[in-house]
Formats: structure tokens, sequence, C-alpha cells
């Protein structure tokens, strides 16, 4: 099964985009994002030096920018792809690469998104002087009693050996003058501390601009940064992407779910290396491809076809996103209403939960219906985005609930 990945801020280097620019179709494009963005995002991505694309609000847009557009040469007809894919994750920022990839958002739509992220988050960088500092080995516990000791947060859970600690820059002046033993620490080239409640007056101005964003349902599986869960809904998917900004990521239940799901081959979009260096840590004999040049295309479709394709793919790339319910993540599913054949299901409608060692997730139909078939049984096994029941839609009228089969 093939996983497809967006690395987050930090990931940028001087220069990272020059031999894509060199690509007349990734220049052409980039020249309309940099249009919706109203950055000149080639500039930026080829001759900006690190300190400047280092600011929140030029390298979110110049890291989406590149991973779409990058997506957009490897697949030039976006629906060849979805059958390709078994599943995508974005981490931090990545996030919104990945979510208009799988559909959720437009590229315009995710280009302005991402662009007043960054201002946001940079405004709430300035109130007070912040950042982040990644640590490297340590035992776990003992690294988390540390950031606590300071005051820190663990913004990034990204697996074994992982850890990136955000706060004030005292505080993590503090964490490096007396750092967790065996441990090593790396300032990381961020303006602020992203993923911790520093950021919560960039929550408050995204909800603002999500309430008039249009979304579709993802058209593959798609795991969210919050708990490593299949989310199948694109209005949650636009509701976890408001509030990650001032919550941890957890890529290491990202990782998880991929190991749970079968994953053999993990594909990084551009700038590439630092989420295929931490899958090289976190799963095992799984291959890896970090894509960062256009001259590694034909080298990347290859690694598509190998991994990827009708027997991996995501059941849902081929469906009508409206009438599955889909499974959150692994574990033993327990339907919490036995709902018959053509039982009308309001939007939202609980209609089980999915129990393993860690949790008890509850399974919702986002859009409600009609009930056609369950597609598992209770007390079945079920997998990362499984199909668990098919719905068909209704349609409110004023006088009564029409089914439109």
């Amino acid at each position: 099964m093939l996983a497809i990945v967006a690395p987050g801020q930090g990931a940028q280097t001087p220069g990272f985009l020059g031999p894509w620019v060199e690509v007349p179709t990734f220049a052409d494009r980039l020249n309309w994002l940099s249009a919706v963005s109203g950055l000149d995002l080639a500039h930026y991505g080829t001759e900006a030096e690190a300190e400047t694309i280092r600011d929140t609000a030029i390298a979110q847009p110049l890291l989406v920018a590149a991973g779409l557009l990058a997506a957009l040469e490897l697949f030039p007809h976006p629906a060849d792809g979805y059958p390709l894919v078994g599943v995508v994750a974005g981490h931090s920022v990545g996030e919104i690469t990945a979510a208009a990839g799988v559909g959720v958002l437009s590229a315009e739509q995710a280009m302005v998104f991402v662009r007043e992220r960054g201002r946001a988050m940079a405004e709430a960088s300035a109130a007070t002087p912040t950042s982040m500092t990644a640590i490297i080995g340590g035992d776990p516990e003992a690294v988390l009693a540390a950031l606590a000791a300071h005051g820190l947060t663990p913004a990034n859970n990204n697996g074994s050996g992982q850890i990136v600690a955000a706060g004030t820059k005292d505080q993590l002046a503090a964490l490096a003058a007396n750092p967790p033993a065996r441990a090593r620490l790396i300032e990381l080239s961020v303006a602020g501390a992203f993923h911790t409640v520093h950021m919560q007056l960039a929550v408050a101005r995204l909800a603002a601009l999500a309430r008039a964003i249009s979304t579709h349902d993802p058209r593959t599986r798609l795991l969210s940064n919050a708990d490593g869960q299949v989310v199948h809904d694109g209005r949650e998917v636009l509701n976890r992407l408001v509030g990650q900004v001032a919550s941890p990521v957890r890529w290491d239940l990202c990782m998880a779910a991929m190991g749970d799901l079968g994953v053999t081959g993990f594909l990084e979009m551009p700038p590439a290396g630092t989420l295929t260096g931490i899958a090289k840590r976190n799963l095992k004999g799984v291959e890896v491809f970090a894509l960062n040049t256009p001259d590694q295309l034909e080298g990347a479709m290859e690694f598509v076809q190998k991994h990827g394709g009708a027997a991996s793919a995501s059941p849902i790339a081929g469906n009508p996103t409206w009438r599955l319910v889909v499974s959150p993540g692994k574990g033993q599913f327990i339907r919490t209403e036995n709902f018959e054949t053509d039982t009308i299901l309001p939007n939202h409608s609980t209609v089980g939960m999915v129990k393993n060692l860690r949790d008890e997730v509850p399974v919702n139909a986002p859009h409600g219906g009609i009930v056609v078939e369950w597609l598992v049984e209770d007390g079945d096994p079920v997998s990362p985005g499984q199909p668990l029941l098919r719905l068909h839609p209704t349609v409110e009228s004023a006088d009564a609930t029409e089914v439109t089969r």
C-alpha cells in the first residue's frame, strides 16, 4: 500500500524550487498560485535566503504550493491517482497540502487558507518571543517530564526518538541548559511556538474564515494530525485544520495508522527528507522515497506503481463519498443501534464505535441518509478507512424527506 505525505514548516531550504521552475507546467502553475497568495513564490523558492523563508507568512504558502504542484507533475490527472494511493497525510501545515491533494479543498482555497494561517500565526508569534526545539533520543517519559518542569508543550510527537518542544525562548533556553539525559537538542527554523496555546489568536481568525469555505469529502483515506484517525467528512477535515494550529501534532499516531493499514511504500512530497527520515526509524521494512527534484519523477512513478494499485487502494476512492460511513481507525466495530434497511438517519447520527487498546471512538454518519446495507457485522475487526455502512442520500424539502435513489 502506498502512503503519500507532505512535510511541515522547517523543511524548506534556500533554492529548493530551483530545479522545479525549469519545468514549464510547474512554473506556470506557480505563477498562478503566486497571484492567489499575493506572494512571489518563485522568488522565495529560488532566490530568497534562509532567514527570509523562515518567516511563517512566507514559509507556509511556499510549502503548500510546492507540494501541490509537485503532486500535479506526478499525477497530471488527479482522478487517475486516487485509485493508486492508499492513504495521505501531512505534518502540521502539510496537512493543508494533503487536504487539497485528496480534494477536500481546491488549490486556490488551500492557498488563501494557508496565507491567512501564516499571517495569523506570525502575528501570534510576534506577541511573545517563542520557538520550537527538536529533542532526539532520551527516555520518552524523562523527556516529557523535563518539558513539564520547564512549562513547555510537546507540540509534535514524531514517534520513537523525536519529540518537539515549544514555548517561550526563555523556557527553551532553560531546557537547553539542562537537557534530558542522553538527548540531543536541535533548534528548529520556525518563528513561533506552533501547536500550543500561544496560537489561540490564530485559531479564532481561521475559524471565522472557515465558515465561508466550501468543502468536499476526501477522495481517499486522509489521516488527521490530531489523533491519526481517518477523517472522511470534508467539513470535519477543515475544522481540524483550524484547531491543529494550537493543538499538538501526533505524527506518531499517523504512522501507527499507516502500520495498521499495511503501508509498504512511503512517498514524501518536496521539500522531502524530514518525514522519510522519521519513517525509517518508525516504519521498519517500509520503503521510502523522498521526491525533491523533477528528474526524480520517473522514479517516483515507478515507486507509485510498485506500491499502489487496486489491491491496496482506499475502498472509498471510486465511490461517491456521501454513500459510505467509514471506520476512523483500527479496532473492533460495535454497533450502538441496530439500524435496519431503509431507516432514515439524520446528519451526524452515531451508528457505532471502534474499540481498541487506546480508545473507544464513536462512528458518525456526517451526511445522514437511508440505510442500504451494513458492510460489516457487529463485533467485526476493522481497519482505518474501511467502509462500514452504505447509505443513499436524502433531500430535505419543506414538506417531507425524499429519498434520492
